[in-house]
């Protein structure tokens, strides 16, 4: 008998209604990014995406609760997209545009909580990367280029074909998991990022020159780890690129239940 495919989870991005608008963009939006989507099922895996439960729509939900889909799904993927608001760390925006999307923000914690009690697997990237380190009691920089010294270029207008090189921290579980390969260049594009870390959050990764954090993960057998680029962008075999597939596999073989 053949093994069942792997089913994985996918936060939603959330568009939320503009004053004035009309039609599909009055309403609020659950939707993905195709690339991360694509990226994960390149491995014969089922994505399911995960939409919120909140109680402000015109038709009254069932019973399901977020808390549900772990019995039903084997891993989680928190996908990038809009900012974490300040307020979900105990700070107030500094400019208006960085406020971020506190919806969203409860969205995933609560998500992500109910993933890790259930000892699921969680894969967080780019927004999901510091949505973990903020779900753990960690803070961000709101913007790097304004509060951090000296820092690299982190956001650009070529967007995902802007890359910048990473090391791994000595010691780390990335480290181990590309031996003779002290690091990489990968698609990072980002203006905020993990200012203090969590509870219980190791280092796996910075940024060249800056030493900006660019991959985390939760101490112990659990499999929580989040990466600050975008491996969907990486294009399988680049010469250029960090070749992102053994993070995925390493991912999926947490899904079946290998320790890592």
């Amino acid at each position: 008998m053949s093994r069942r495919p792997l089913r994985i989870g996918l936060s939603a991005r959330i568009y939320h209604p503009q004053p004035g608008a009309t039609g599909i963009q009055s309403k609020s939006l659950h939707y993905l990014e195709q690339s991360v989507a694509h990226w994960v099922m390149s491995r014969e895996v089922m994505v399911f995406m995960i939409p919120s439960v909140s109680g402000d729509g015109i038709v009254h939900r069932s019973s399901i609760r977020l808390s549900d889909y772990p019995q039903y799904l084997d891993g989680l993927v928190l996908q990038g997209g809009a900012d974490i608001s300040p307020q979900s760390y105990g700070e107030e925006p500094v400019r208006p545009e960085w406020a971020g999307d506190r919806l969203r923000d409860n969205y995933e914690i609560e998500l992500l909580h109910e993933f890790m009690e259930a000892g699921k697997p969680v894969l967080g990237i780019c927004r999901g990367h510091q949505l973990i380190n903020v779900a753990q009691g960690g803070t961000l920089y709101q913007d790097i280029e304004s509060q951090y010294e000296s820092p690299a270029v982190h956001i650009h207008p070529d967007y995902d074909r802007h890359a910048h090189p990473i090391v791994w921290e000595e010691g780390s579980r990335l480290a181990k998991l590309y031996p003779g390969q002290p690091g990489g260049h990968v698609v990072s594009i980002h203006h905020q990022a993990i200012r203090t870390l969590g509870r219980g959050l190791q280092v796996e990764a910075r940024s060249v020159g800056d030493g900006l954090i660019e991959a985390i993960r939760l101490e112990g057998r659990q499999f929580v780890l989040g990466l600050q680029w975008h491996p969907e962008f990486h294009p399988p075999g680049s010469p250029d690129l960090l070749d992102c597939t053994p993070i995925l596999d390493l991912f999926l073989s947490a899904t079946r239940g290998r320790r890592w």
